[in-house]
């Protein structure tokens, strides 16, 4: 028996089965290096329309995180799709570089406190710390395969950018935006700073629980007109007994009935009717009577003894008092909390704040030296001891933390500078702006939508060291603090030439405009004027951003096209963004806002040190390579929370091996194929490579939309099922007989290498957004290229031409769904057989169709010259008949027999088919007569 192993065209490729792509990722990465990628793409569609995304920046802090992979992957995948079409994508990266994120872990690292620093010092301490950050993110993230101007980002301790944020904060001034008061803020007493609403996070915290009891006046009108004892109290609930030291009011619903009670103990308590049975239930008391109910408004006016200090709190009337929990009487400390302060701004209640910035009591008797967490107990101890403690308890509940020392954080008065989100009508302008962007998931609109129409002011001082300084001065005649403009764009410009150090070390004078004067008092007496040392809110700088990037300089423009970033951006910097730019533009700085969930373990836990959970983004490049760590982002809907582990990433291991292995079928067949010489023309194509071309024509459509659309997720799915149903596992196995078997320039093997050159090509240009490494592998083995990709030395520097796949055959698609329904129950039949061992390859087998109906029979025989290769059998004969025996069923109600059995015929030795031609040719007398003429072609 004659070998005719060399007679057949079998594979070969370079392109290796293993990826190996911890080992060649960094050589593809010094590639196009060396070859200038970016500066390349930027010339290449130098000319053609601008897609902007604008990089929201990380903090220079550490290492990057698997949330820093996930959202600069998303990123990548947007400015590598939009240059592979035609666009001018540039790619600023940026880094967050002032703020607590720096400060907290530097003064961790030095081991001290705020109040031990110079702050001169520590600030050159604290810009070296951040820029060392800055260059090791920037390789983690270029190890990641992220494409962008590396050598030029945009540092928000540039000066240039310091004397942006700068000419931001003069042009709200002349505005009207700033305004400087005493109001309560979020106040961490770890970091010792007011914090904004973006820099809260809400963690699960065991509170306090108690029930006090505040004495109505004896003086009360109340006691006279109701018979009331002397033991008459007005009964609150609060989880926060420290601020019970600042109260000065009890706040009732106006509308709500309020019922006056007798305990069997011989008192009365006084709260709202509609809490009855709970606190019934909850306090244990057994009460008597009801003695009276009055609406909330009739006890307006009132007096209660506090009980434990030496005053009076005034009963007043608040429409946000709820009866979802507690007593319906509230307790007021208007300089502890936002509603309190403003119903003491209404009622004209007095605003106390005993606690300074470490968030210990000074001058209260008693308490002074205690923090308010040890004046907890105190306080309650306090209130046992003056039987004003009716019931005590613990609850956990949510909870404001500081965003970087993760401390539980206190509501406190203090004197910061604000921006007004209601002067100038701005609240409505935002809205409104907010409803011109395109949201994905369009959820977000109505999320941020909400946060706007009830945020409060932005409070944008800091009192910390590490910022851009407000250049605001106080006036020691007055005391006056003052915020003018021309002073902020005189510092603006110092700033700009010596850098945001310029206001701690320089002379009050260097800032000064010529015949400055303090507006309250008029002195203008340079020296007796002080400079004031809060920095702006890190979320003022980057959300300037738009204003200081979004230009010229950056070959940026604004408004910018894509806002990227994770959901919780919305009450961050898509707000802080959408704030500035609104206020000194009245434009949103973004058309289009994505956003992405959160990173979180197999379990939908939030990773973290202490579950032991937390993957570091390189544990996998080191393990896996970064192309898989891609593929993982997009292999879940990214607008959700994704999950990770080992199980999950083994999944998407083997997903990767079946894409790439299907690139290698498609290259080894492809490596005596010649583009330029013998593309086949689509109307010379045979009809099983027509099919597959409109099929890939139709899946490019969709792969084209839902880039378009931000929908990655559905970008892999579609292509994976594609390479691994569509192509592996039929179209790919039905070629393997013409591409090994026939003739090397047979019209029926060139057609199809036409239909795997084009797959292969188009597939690489397709993937390359999500598996950069990948694709430019696949390129790099596809030898020999047509004209259009010929000189292209990239792939990334390919072009993605819409009007390529606008063709579709929906005839032949929908002719070829029939044949395909009815090939899967062809395949069933054959496993069948094979279960029974009646046959082993398909090719042992011949098929048989008994059909009843006319359309279906002329259907299937118009297609029998194809169906034993589409079947993979060696033959298959159509027949009409009266009746069917075992029927099978289409989805059209058309029913066939199928009826498998093995060939009598004798195996071909070079194609495996057994067909009744084997032995015919004299020369050749093992091989059928195809093979023998083919043998005799490449003699």
């Amino acid at each position: 028996m004659r070998d005719y192993k060399q007679t057949l065209n079998l594979p070969r490729t370079d392109f290796p089965m293993r990826a190996n792509l911890v080992q060649r990722e960094p050589e593809f990465l010094k590639f196009w290096e060396n070859i200038s990628l970016y500066t390349q793409l930027m010339e290449k569609n130098k000319n053609s329309p601008e897609y902007i995304l604008h990089d929201g920046p990380p903090y220079a802090n550490g290492d990057i995180h698997l949330g820093h992979a996930l959202n600069k992957t998303l990123k990548d995948i947007v400015i590598r799709y939009k240059f592979l079409t035609g666009y001018k994508a540039p790619f600023v990266p940026g880094w967050d570089c002032h703020g607590l994120p720096v400060e907290h872990q530097l003064f961790k690292e030095l081991g001290l406190k705020k109040s031990q620093v110079n702050p001169v010092d520590f600030r050159k301490k604290a810009k070296d710390y951040a820029l060392h950050f800055v260059d090791v993110q920037r390789e983690q993230f270029k190890r990641l395969g992220i494409l962008g101007d590396w050598d030029n980002p945009y540092l928000t301790l540039q000066p240039e950018y310091e004397y942006y944020i700068l000419k931001a904060l003069a042009e709200l001034i002349r505005k009207g935006y700033l305004y400087k008061d005493i109001k309560p803020v979020n106040w961490c007493i770890n970091c010792e700073t007011a914090l904004a609403e973006a820099e809260v996070e809400y963690d699960d915290h065991v509170s306090d629980s108690i029930y006090v009891k505040f004495k109505l006046d004896e003086a009360s009108a109340l006691r006279k007109k109701f018979n009331l004892p002397d033991d008459t109290y007005f009964l609150i609930w609060t989880t926060t007994p420290w601020t019970l030291i600042s109260n000065t009011a009890i706040a009732l619903s106006p509308q709500e009935e309020y019922i006056f009670v007798d305990t069997e103990e011989g008192e009365v308590l006084i709260f709202a009717h509609k809490l009855f049975p709970e606190l019934q239930e909850k306090l244990k008391i057994k009460f008597k009577t009801e003695l009276q109910t009055v609406k909330g408004e009739e006890l307006e006016g009132e007096n209660a003894l506090h009980p434990f200090l030496s005053r009076k709190s005034r009963v007043v009337t608040a429409d946000f008092v709820s009866m979802e929990e507690g007593t319906g009487c509230v307790h007021i400390a208007p300089g502890h909390g936002e509603e309190d302060y403003l119903l003491g701004k209404q009622k004209n209640l007095p605003m106390l704040q005993p606690i300074n910035d470490r968030g210990v009591f000074e001058n209260v008797g008693m308490f002074s030296g205690l923090d308010v967490w040890s004046a907890n107990e105190k306080v309650k101890q306090i209130l046992k001891e003056n039987g004003a403690l009716l019931h005590s308890d613990k609850i956990s509940h949510s909870y404001p933390h500081c965003w970087r020392c993760k401390s539980p954080i206190i509501f406190r008065a203090t004197a910061q500078w604000f921006m007004s989100v209601d002067r100038n009508e701005l609240r409505s302008h935002l809205i409104q702006q907010a409803k011109s962007v395109n949201w994905v998931p369009s959820a977000g609109l109505q999320r941020i939508t909400a946060m706007l129409e009830t945020r409060p002011d932005w409070c944008l001082s800091r009192q910390r060291y590490w910022g851009v300084a407000i250049p605001s001065v106080r006036c020691r005649k007055c005391g006056e603090s003052i915020l003018d403009d021309d002073v902020v764009e005189n510092t603006a410009e110092e700033v700009k030439k010596a850098g945001s150090d310029v206001w701690f070390i320089a002379e009050l004078s260097r800032f000064l405009p010529p015949g400055f004067k303090c507006p309250a008092c008029g002195n203008s007496e340079i020296d007796k004027f002080e400079k004031e040392m809060d920095i702006i809110d890190v979320w003022f700088e980057s959300g300037v951003s738009h204003f200081a990037v979004l230009n010229s300089k950056f070959g940026l423009r604004y408004p910018c096209d894509l806002y990227l970033e994770g959901s919780d951006q919305h009450r961050g910097w898509f707000q802080t963004s959408l704030i500035t730019a609104v206020a000194i533009t009245d434009c949103a700085p973004y058309r289009n806002v994505v956003t992405h969930g959160f990173v979180v373990d197999g379990e939908g836990r939030k990773m973290s040190k202490s579950l032991g959970n937390v993957i570091s983004p390189f544990e996998i490049i080191q393990k896996y390579g970064a192309d898989v760590l891609r593929l993982w982002v997009v292999s879940r809907e990214f607008s959700q929370d994704l999950r990770i582990s080992e199980e999950i990433l083994s999944q998407v291991v083997e997903a990767y091996r079946k894409i790439r292995n299907t690139f290698r079928f498609l290259l080894s067949n492809l490596y005596d194929f010649k583009p330029d010489e013998e593309m086949v023309n689509y109307q010379d194509m045979d009809i099983i490579d027509k099919w597959i071309y409109s099929e890939f024509n139709l899946l490019a459509q969709e792969l084209i939309s839902a880039y378009e659309s931000y929908d990655f997720h559905k970008v892999y799915r579609r292509l994976y099922l594609f390479m691994n149903e569509t192509l592996s596992s039929i179209y790919l196995d039905i070629l393997k007989d013409r591409l090994y078997t026939l003739h090397p320039q047979s019209s029926l093997r060139k057609s199809s290498q036409t239909m795997l050159y084009r797959l292969a090509s188009n597939l690489a240009k397709f993937i390359a957004p999500i598996l950069p490494f990948t694709a430019e592998d696949v390129w790099r083995s596809l030898k020999n290229k047509d004209g259009n990709d010929a000189q292209v030395e990239s792939v990334h520097l390919a072009t993605i031409r819409s009007q390529e796949f606008e063709f579709v055959d929906q005839e032949v698609l929908n002719e070829f769904r029939k044949l395909l329904e009815i090939r899967e129950l062809v395949m069933k039949a054959l496993e069948r057989q094979r279960e029974r061992g009646i046959i082993g390859s398909s090719l042992q087998a011949e098929v048989t169709l008994n059909i009843t109906l006319d359309k279906l029979y002329e259907f299937l025989d118009n297609y029998k010259s194809i169906l034993n290769t589409f079947f993979i059998v060696s033959n298959v004969r159509v027949q009409k008949t009266s009746q069917l025996s075992q029927p099978e069923m289409l989805s059209e109600g058309e029913q066939l027999d199928i009826i498998v059995h093995k060939s009598e015929y004798e195996k071909c030795q070079r194609c495996w088919n057994y067909t009744q031609d084997v032995g015919k040719d004299d020369e050749f007398k093992d091989v059928c007569l195809r093979c023998a003429q083919v043998l005799r072609g490449i003699k």
